[in-house]
């Protein structure tokens, strides 16, 4: 009796904590969730889909909805779909294994390495502080900092990097701003061009390599690291010079305040006049493995192994800048873990017949539209790509998921692939409304010392998203054009 009694509790417990779990929900939840069930089933009784295409698209969806509403850590999302496919036979245990022989992820592995030696041997900072020196008050502060930044786009890969390596010596500058909101202002300036420029370069960011990827396995085409170069320096340089006016347009004008004395004795400026060893070696370094990147196409190497190369003799005995054990430590195993194992998936819908299965059937009312115009059709991809971040925070998530059907779409209207992932990337790139939708932005939002207002990024947001918006489109019928970027 007594035993039936506690299962009869714990029954009653557990109705009543699913029963106020479902009523503690949204309503909007509970139509996503009923729309998400309908897509399932419709996916899993279509038959124009095998059994592994099945898995593959359903498992990809479950993923996607987790990366979006749910704070589960995206490589254990990643990395957990990976093991369902294979679970449920969708795909063989290669799946797994053959994810970490992706260029993609040896290459953000060399990477993190380079980043970590261009901030131990000095020359990030001296690069920052220099042109610190020459700053007399908040407003000339603001124009040093954006100079400072763009050169450091084009070597350190990762943005948070970037944050990283900046944040100390804005966190030094800070007490000589006299003015209280200024020092904010310049909190969020700076991972507000360190996201500007990230457009400069293929390794600015992860989007843009697994972009890459997944480009090459549906097309067979490929971005060079100097054919993005070339398209995308000029953008990155003009946006940021953008950004720079329009932060000055919003808060400083006329309201620029001489800064402190700078006095020498202060930390950041104690740093040695001469360039050091370290510094001459990390540039000789640096120098030729950039010229190997641009020469890509002369020597066959592609740049993937060129970066790990380069890695490797960084960390090299005597000769090299970082030990073994802290370039190991230098890399975001997180997020080489997700980078590998969501790759995998995007590349598995292309494998199993998922990516054809959808552009012959959901987009096929589409492609009936044979006069659909370039205009048209640029407007939508910068429209999805740029509003892609109020949605979907993880830059390299919206990569992963938007990617494919952008794609998709534009090769059935016969556009150029090269020219709908770049100008999708370049899209992506912007994430500047929430804190959230940047590890840059976070850095410095979750900074004590200095920090700035999720009020003001929203504000800088309104108005710099239809002026990023309308800069790709000038640069797309004028530059771009010329240097052979069309749709």
């Amino acid at each position: 009796m007594n035993a039936t009694t506690r299962i009869e509790r714990r029954k009653s417990t557990s109705y009543q904590i699913f029963k106020k779990t479902l009523l503690a929900m949204p309503n909007y939840s509970y139509i996503l969730l009923s729309l998400f069930i309908v897509v399932c089933f419709a996916i899993f009784f279509t038959s124009s889909l095998d059994y592994k295409g099945k898995v593959a698209l359903i498992v990809f969806v479950i993923a996607m909805i987790l990366w979006i509403a749910t704070k589960l850590p995206a490589g254990y999302v990643a990395l957990g779909a990976i093991l369902s496919i294979i679970l449920l036979k969708g795909a063989d245990a290669s799946l797994l294994y053959d994810s970490f022989s992706l260029e993609i992820v040896w290459l953000m592995i060399g990477a993190f390495i380079i980043g970590e030696v261009i901030k131990v041997s000095g020359l990030a900072n001296r690069i920052i502080t220099n042109i610190m020196k020459n700053s007399a008050t908040s407003n000339s502060v603001l124009f040093h900092v954006l100079i400072a930044l763009l050169p450091l786009s084009i070597f350190i890969p990762s943005t948070s990097g970037r944050a990283a390596i900046t944040l100390p010596v804005v966190k030094e500058l800070a007490p000589f701003i006299q003015d209280d909101k200024h020092k904010q202002v310049l909190a969020m300036f700076v991972p507000t061009i360190i996201l500007m420029t990230t457009s400069a370069t293929l390794i600015g960011a992860g989007s843009h390599l697994i972009g890459v990827e997944i480009l090459e396995k549906t097309t067979g085409e490929t971005i060079t690291y100097l054919n993005w170069l070339i398209w995308g320096v000029p953008f990155a340089i003009f946006i940021s010079f953008v950004s720079y006016l329009a932060v000055r347009l919003l808060w400083m004008r006329g309201k620029s305040t001489p800064l402190l004395s700078l006095t020498k004795k202060h930390s950041i400026f104690t740093k040695n006049e001469k360039i050091t060893e370290k510094e001459k070696k990390a540039l000789i370094f640096i120098g030729t493995l950039f010229l190997l990147w641009v020469t890509e196409g002369i020597h066959g190497h592609d740049i993937g192994f060129i970066t790990i190369m380069g890695a490797l003799v960084f960390m090299s005995p005597k000769f090299g800048l970082l030990s073994w054990k802290q370039g190991v430590k230098s890399v975001s195993w997180n997020l080489i873990l997700f980078v590998s194992a969501a790759t995998a998936l995007g590349i598995n819908l292309v494998e199993t017949g998922v990516v054809d299965w959808i552009e012959s059937s959901i987009f096929q009312f589409v492609t009936s539209f044979s006069n659909f115009s370039v205009w048209g059709m640029l407007c939508f991809i910068l429209l999805v790509s740029i509003t892609s971040h109020l949605y979907i925070t993880s830059h390299t998530t919206r990569a992963i998921v938007l990617v494919p059907g952008l794609l998709m779409l534009g090769t059935s209207f016969g556009f150029n692939g090269i020219a709908v992932l770049f100008l999708s990337l370049v899209g992506m790139n912007y994430c500047l409304t929430f804190p959230v939708s940047s590890k840059a932005l976070l850095v410095y939002f979750e900074e004590e010392k200095i920090s700035y207002k999720a009020k003001d990024l929203m504000r800088l947001s309104f108005l710099l998203m239809p002026i990023y918006f309308i800069s790709i489109l000038l640069f797309y019928y004028t530059y771009w054009d010329w240097t052979g970027l069309t749709l």
